[in-house]
């Protein structure tokens, strides 16, 4: 799939098995990609550098997933940022929150393989 200059997605996600495996997976698919541990970051990296796609966990440490998707609400430069939110919160109430703070889609990480992951990834890209 050839898309010019590589997609970047940035990824905030504290759990080092799963920041270990899209460091791996996403290179290979020809994604750019960088993984970032806490809310915080995840904002400095969005002023640093706009990804072309978000993957974020709800729980994470400093700022949680909410907090980021309430303040990339809130910021006109990032209301139409797309994001994904990977999470291992799987509460119907959690989902609402997310897609009501903006969040295009909502994925609970532990039903999914890496695969579907990646599929989802390429399926926002393409859009």
């Amino acid at each position: 799939m050839d898309m010019g200059q590589a997609k970047y997605i940035l990824v905030g996600e504290d759990d080092k098995f799963y920041g270990k495996i899209y460091l791996t997976k996403f290179p290979k698919e020809g994604l750019d990609v960088k993984v970032v541990t806490d809310g915080q970051q995840v904002l400095d990296e969005l002023k640093a550098r706009r990804p072309d796609l978000l993957l974020l966990d709800m729980v994470m440490p400093v700022k949680d997933g909410f907090a980021v998707l309430s303040e990339i609400h809130k910021d006109p430069g990032l209301s139409d940022l797309k994001v994904i939110v990977l999470s291992s919160l799987g509460q119907e109430e959690d989902t609402k929150k997310a897609i009501e703070l903006g969040a295009n889609d909502y994925i609970v990480k532990t039903n999914v393989s890496i695969g579907e992951i990646v599929d989802k990834v390429k399926s926002f890209l393409v859009n």
